[in-house]
């Protein structure tokens, strides 16, 4: 048992409950705050604005990532990322404030971008290339997993406020612990790979080599924090009942649970960027289509299934379409700006959705989703293919 545990595929499994578990976290705690906070009075803009703590802690924190995983491997960073949201999730339960919730969300922000970068490079530089899309999709389809369960915990406010996060922190604890069974690794070091020279001039490679594969992790990142954190507002002033939502939110990680692997196969034969503009223009038109359905509640959780077969792989699709196109040396910084890419589309979400719902009148908050998409999906179609080149 011990040496299949160490073994590449039972890290692999370890890897993949550990990111299951931290998805059930964020799940639950976006829409959890926003319900908590909207039943409170909190305006939508500044409840949006609270919610950005998560991915401000990201993008704190991410210059810091590369050169400390270089130098203390894989299994350290994601032993203290698990640690800070354990420590964050309790620390929920002693007192109810909005300055005090955006800090514990900063430092779990922190400890998601520790954790995620850690498992991610771990799993795209240790697969094979016919595996990639994979074991990528498997990885995306576990985190979808736990993010669909995440909203189910909800309504469990209503037992009393502080269970959800109670909760929720044990859950973390026990998948932690099982890092403690994987053996230690180290990402590829080149011979500039510590200095700071090395870390600016590998970000601006990165960047010139697979820019537009960071796209997709920037557009999920917007879809995934509006919709969890600001729609429960939006469909709450809609008088659609908090159990609704929840169910709503849950269907779309269904649909994305449904397709992730089907679509990270099929990206493994036909390319990444094909399977990237159907994915994207699809949910683009569902999420049209539903903003003339929405008084019909479950019409509107069809939709958002649909939505999430579509859409729900395009964070590992991004994942994926990076690692074809980047050499493996660079494989740390490119997937740290995926991380990026994600906490930067995360962060403009709730704010621009909250600024959105306040001032945008009738107009449907699923027509600003659509538009994200399509915004993502035309650098995308227009990208042509790299030609070989020395970095």
């Amino acid at each position: 048992m011990k040496s299949y545990l160490q073994s590449a595929r039972g890290r692999f499994w370890i890897l993949v409950i550990i990111v299951s578990i931290s998805g059930f976290s964020q799940g639950m705690l976006l829409p959890l705050i926003a319900v908590i906070f909207e039943q409170d009075g909190v305006s939508s803009a500044l409840n949006g604005l609270s919610a950005t703590g998560l991915y401000v802690g990201t993008l704190l924190i991410a210059p810091f990532m590369e050169p400390q995983l270089r130098k203390f491997g894989y299994k350290p960073l994601i032993l203290v990322g698990g640690g800070l949201v354990i420590l964050s999730l309790f620390l929920f339960t002693l007192w109810k404030s909005v300055l005090f919730w955006f800090l514990l969300r900063t430092l779990i922000g922190v400890g998601d971008q520790a954790l995620h970068f850690s498992t991610q490079t771990w799993i795209t530089s240790t697969s094979p290339q016919h595996r990639l899309g994979r074991n990528i999709a498997i990885y995306g389809m576990s985190f979808s997993i736990g993010f669909g369960a995440g909203p189910l915990f909800v309504p469990m406010v209503e037992v009393f406020e502080a269970l959800p996060f109670i909760v929720s922190g044990i859950l973390c604890l026990v998948a932690w612990s099982l890092v403690f069974l994987v053996k230690n690794d180290f990402p590829e070091v080149t011979g500039s790979a510590m200095t700071a020279r090395g870390t600016i001039g590998r970000f601006k490679a990165a960047l010139l080599i697979a820019w537009v594969a960071f796209l997709p992790p920037l557009g999920y990142g917007f879809l995934e924090a509006s919709l969890n954190a600001i729609y429960p507002v939006y469909a709450l002033r809609q008088s659609i009942e908090v159990g609704m939502v929840s169910i709503m939110l849950a269907a779309f990680s269904a649909g994305a649970i449904a397709t992730q692997l089907p679509l990270g196969n099929l990206s493994d034969l036909i390319g990444r960027k094909k399977v990237l503009l159907i994915a994207l223009a699809g949910g683009a038109v569902v999420f049209v289509a539903a903003s003339f359905y929405e008084t019909n509640v479950w019409v509107t959780v069809g939709c958002f299934a649909i939505a999430g077969m579509f859409v729900g792989s395009t964070f590992s699709l991004g994942i994926s379409y990076m690692a074809d196109l980047m050499p493996k040396e660079l494989l740390p910084t490119g997937n740290l700006l995926c991380g990026i890419a994600f906490s930067i589309g995360s962060l403009a979400g709730p704010t621009m959705g909250g600024l959105f719902i306040q001032y945008a009148g009738g107009l449907s908050f699923l027509l600003l989703i659509a538009s994200i998409l399509v915004v993502i999906a035309i650098p995308i179609a227009l990208k042509k293919p790299n030609k070989t080149s020395n970095v």
